[in-house]
């Protein structure tokens, strides 16, 4: 599969010193900082002005200096394709990025999850500021050290052109990114953390956030989160303890799980929530108008493997889909009395790892596997066969729409643009975030001139390299940000 722990703490960057913590009131301000790979080689400008006092002419010291560093190799890193020798590091073109930020923890995290601004709903201009919901994964003797970490990330500025930086006036001072973040304990690490804004329905119902952790133990818990927002932006203000309690946990599951998806607040704006295990047992939670919530007792049960992941459909308010490790894909009704599946299709001999519905075009679903095959279908294609309950085709990948095989290794994360129905971000375990265009297409003119790159498809717009990469984002609110998690930290 996929989605495997990542690795532990100790491999994480350490953060650089140019860049201080942010005051916090809890511990738990101090174990996240931004770092900044890129910073000055020289702490001020005393030590720049002395580097080359020694009485000889600037030029040699100059071209001494070429020689004593590290020798750089511009070529493109092709994953997969191109080995690193002993010794060599990869550092991202930043001529290709308008903004990157990376942000360490003391525990890394398999799972996150980007939130609505509930202060400043519509976009805004650099410097950004982003609101997550983490889950920890913290193992061995310190497990009980896991948490949920709400996360406000602001200053967040963009990388500035020379052009930029030349029209600004020479006493200006670019702000550092300001880290804050308030913690809930948890008992186990976290499998997969999802949010939930629930909009306000009723003038006894406000609007407020929860987010759903599904817990290696098998438990699902889902906390208000709101507090915790609010307390960001009102001075004094902080939540009590009674406000870190789970409004409730789901302990139907009888094994752990890593599928978890709310159903769209316009068509359940109070919240129905379907969970999924590694033992293929589908449940639905939902919360009454009075709070409460409640399990069905009847899990939703078709699948032969662990299911990996659930997407509701973004139209059909009673129609999910679900992806498994038996190498099929699934659609589902709550309304059936039988609880089983509506249509199957085997899309793969693999684990089905990821899958996302578009929720712009909305017969497209996106795939990944544990071979590293990326793929979109059209569920109009897909129809149930005449000889069986569930349409089975004997040649499942001749039905997708696009196919690519690039990456080499599982993919991990899949996304599509919240409003570009052609464009896909991709995680994959050969440790780079890939951005898709399926809308580009070459002329006969432009496929001859491939530039030494017959293997690329010319639909990869852009692969950025990140260490044990688990989950990957867009901001639906800033248009063109990612944020993803793996290994080393946030990104």
């Amino acid at each position: 599969m996929g989605k495997r722990p990542a690795d532990s703490a100790e491999s994480a960057s350490e953060p650089l010193k140019n860049l201080q913590r942010p005051e916090s009131s809890g511990p738990a301000g101090e174990e996240h900082d931004f770092e900044d790979e890129f910073e000055d080689e020289f702490e001020s400008e005393d030590e720049i002005f002395e580097a080359g006092e020694n009485g000889r002419p600037d030029s040699e010291e100059e071209e001494e200096d070429i020689k004593d560093r590290m020798q750089i190799d511009k070529q493109t890193f092709i994953p997969g394709r191109t080995k690193l020798s002993a010794g060599e590091s990869l550092n991202p073109d930043l001529s290709t990025y308008q903004m990157l930020h990376n942000l360490s923890s003391t525990w890394p995290c398999l799972s996150f999850d980007i939130l609505e601004d509930p202060f400043s709903p519509k976009p805004h201009s650099y410097p950004l500021t982003l609101y997550a919901v983490a889950g920890t994964q913290a193992e061995g003797p310190r497990f009980k050290e896991n948490e949920l970490m709400v996360m406000k990330m602001s200053g967040l500025s963009k990388i500035e052109t020379e052009d930029e930086e030349s029209s600004q006036d020479s006493d200006d001072e670019e702000s550092d990114p300001i880290l804050e973040s308030k913690t809930i304990p948890l008992p186990s690490t976290v499998n997969r953390v999802r949010a939930f804004h629930s909009p306000q329905s009723s003038s006894i119902h406000p609007p407020n956030t929860v987010v759903a952790a599904m817990l290696e133990t098998g438990g699902i818990k889902i906390f208000d989160i709101t507090p915790y927002l609010a307390s960001f932006n009102t001075p004094g203000l902080r939540p009590n303890k009674a406000e870190s309690k789970p409004l409730t946990t789901i302990s139907r599951h009888r094994s752990e799980g890593y599928a978890l998806d709310w159903a769209p607040s316009t068509m359940h704006p109070l919240g129905k929530i379907l969970t999924g295990d590694c033992k293929g047992m589908i449940y639905l939670t939902s919360r009454a108008e009075g709070g409460d919530w409640s399990t069905d007792s009847r899990a939703f049960t078709d699948h032969q493997g662990s299911v990996e992941e659930i997407q509701w459909s973004p139209t059909e308010k009673n129609v999910f889909s679900s992806a498994s490790s038996d190498g099929t894909v699934k659609i589902w009704d709550l309304r059936s009395k039988s609880h089983k599946a509506q249509l199957s299709t085997k899309i793969s001999d693999t684990d089905v790892n990821v899958m996302n519905w578009s929720r712009t075009t909305t017969f497209n679903l996106a795939t990944g596997d544990d071979a590293g095959r990326l793929a979109v279908w059209d569920l109009r294609k897909w129809k149930p066969s005449q000889s069986a309950r569930v349409g089975v085709s004997s040649d499942p990948l001749a039905q997708s729409i696009v196919l690519f095989d690039f990456h080499k290794s599982p993919i991990t994360s899949i996304e599509w643009h919240p409003s570009d129905d052609s464009v896909l971000l991709v995680g994959s375990e050969d440790n780079t975030v890939s951005l898709w265009d399926f809308g580009v297409e070459l002329d006969d003119e432009e496929s001859q001139d491939t530039q030494g790159m017959q293997d690329i498809p010319p639909q990869l717009l852009f692969v950025h390299y990140m260490e044990n990469i688990k989950e990957a984002h867009w901001s639906s609110q800033h248009p063109g940000t990612v944020m993803a998690t793996g290994g080393a930290g946030f990104r």
